[in-house]
């Protein structure tokens, strides 16, 4: 575009204003940028599922302006309690995000020239056969010989044994001896393990051993708490005698909320013990995310932010963060604050308004936020360290099932704003850090990131 589109100026009626439609040549900064703002298509709206759900599931109606709030809002929330962490997740050299280090490396093999070694490829050659070969390759398990994605030695010789089926089923068993041809199945679930620092993956590799191999059939074949009576692996909810729950049959359909004599005369509510387990670990790696950044990282954090307080000069901060403060300026506080309390104030309204859809009262929303402004710190050290993200979905819906319990609507909106607006906020940080490391504006990440949210929710229609 840049060598195809006009250079003319052209002015605004009555104005001094102008604009070019080719301001000048292509850049990587402006390539970074554009990225950023693309990624809205490729990601999804979290509180769609709410919205699905009501209908699919519940069989009730959301009005389209409870609809668009929830989804702006929770979208949005984490924006503000962002830039109050810019100085420690961002600014600080220790939070290096190991995910923007591959796109840095990308955007430089696709703009910077490289004289070609003699024998070899120059980085941009060698992208460009990895692309086409990966692009071929996915032809294989993506459309000629899709089953090959899970590959399972175990199925494939023994088809008619359910004890094959659950110790070597990728998706309904313990996947042993389970191989993925296809790189989606690889990065389906904790991303690419490219980016990832060789700690990382081995302690994930552990726990997975450790609670899939180990502790899952041990319980299930000594069958703790009744488990043969459920499948081995599953998320899904039973009744006593092993059927799928039907959640329609203990609720009020007038108040919408939980009927407990209905639900005393059908059936105690299960979950398979490798579910249950799931939810125990869940709770425990927050836990431990805390007491290992506190343990770990607590004195650089108190030193930074004794920093801020003092206002420290620039001898003290990285090269990256002196010369980003030297060249450009920084995006003001009061910018983040002003979303927030706006966004804040959108939220609160689509929860105490339009006749209370969402079920959550104003309290519910507030203690989400801070439960959410709680965790962002810690889990946002996990994740710019070692492109791990614990999540707020499952102490969430813990905290708001105990305060304000039977009330269905309220659970998965106060878990949307709870764990939805800590994942954005880190989202955020980690678009600010790719733009320290590429020399792009804070202002201009401010920009392109506030406009792509609505953006997103254009990319969304649920129907």
């Amino acid at each position: 575009m840049a060598a195809t589109l006009p250079t003319t100026k052209f002015g605004v009626p009555f104005t001094n204003w102008s604009f070019s439609l080719n301001p000048g040549p292509f850049n990587m900064k402006e390539h970074v940028l554009i990225t950023i703002f693309a990624n809205a298509g490729n990601g999804s709206v979290y509180a769609v599922n709410i919205i699905t759900a009501v209908k699919a599931f519940y069989h009730r109606k959301m009005t389209a302006s409870v609809a668009f709030l929830l989804s702006l809002t929770t979208q949005m929330l984490g924006y503000g309690w962002a830039g109050l962490f810019r100085k420690y997740l961002v600014d600080s050299p220790y939070m290096w995000w190991p995910t923007n280090l591959v796109q840095v490396s990308l955007f430089r093999t696709l703009h910077e020239e490289e004289k070609r070694p003699k024998g070899g490829l120059t980085r941009m050659q060698f992208f460009l056969v990895v692309l086409v070969c990966s692009f071929t390759y996915y032809t294989i398990p993506g459309y000629l010989f899709p089953s090959i994605s899970m590959f399972s030695i175990a199925c494939w010789f023994w088809k008619d044994s359910v004890t094959a089926q659950q110790i070597g089923s990728g998706v309904s068993g313990l996947g042993i001896g389970s191989f993925g041809f296809d790189w989606l199945t690889v990065t389906g679930f904790l991303s690419s393990p490219l980016a990832s620092p060789a700690f990382a993956i081995f302690n994930t590799m552990a726990g997975f051993i450790l609670m899939v191999y180990i502790i899952t059939p041990i319980m299930y074949w000594t069958n703790v708490y009744n488990a043969k009576r459920f499948p081995i692996i599953s998320s899904n909810v039973y009744t006593s005698d092993g059927q799928h729950y039907n959640v329609t049959r203990i609720m009020n359909q007038k108040t919408f909320t939980i009927d407990l004599q209905a639900y005393n005369s059908y059936s105690v509510l299960n979950v398979t013990t490798f579910f249950a387990m799931c939810y125990g670990i869940g709770f425990a790696t927050l836990t431990a995310t805390l007491s290992h950044v506190a343990l770990f990282n607590g004195k650089s954090i108190w030193k930074l932010w004794r920093q801020s307080r003092q206002q420290a000069d620039d001898d003290s901060a990285d090269v990256y963060t002196r010369i980003m403060k030297r060249n450009y300026p920084v995006v003001p506080q009061w910018w983040f604050v002003s979303v927030l309390v706006v966004v804040l104030g959108l939220s609160l309204w689509a929860c105490e308004g339009f006749g209370k859809q969402l079920q959550l009262p104003y309290w519910g929303l507030l203690l989400a936020c801070a439960v959410a402004l709680v965790f962002t710190l810690p889990i946002g050290v996990i994740t710019a360290t070692t492109n791990q993200t614990p999540g707020l979905n499952i102490i969430t819906e813990m905290i708001i099932g105990y305060l304000y319990p039977g009330r269905p609507l309220a659970n998965v909106s106060f878990k949307t704003y709870g764990y939805i607006s800590m994942t954005q906020a880190l989202s955020f940080l980690q678009d600010f850090k790719l733009g320290h490391y590429m020399k792009i504006p804070p202002k201009s990440m401010f920009y392109v990131q506030e406009d792509r949210q609505p953006s997103l929710l254009l990319h969304q229609h649920p129907s």
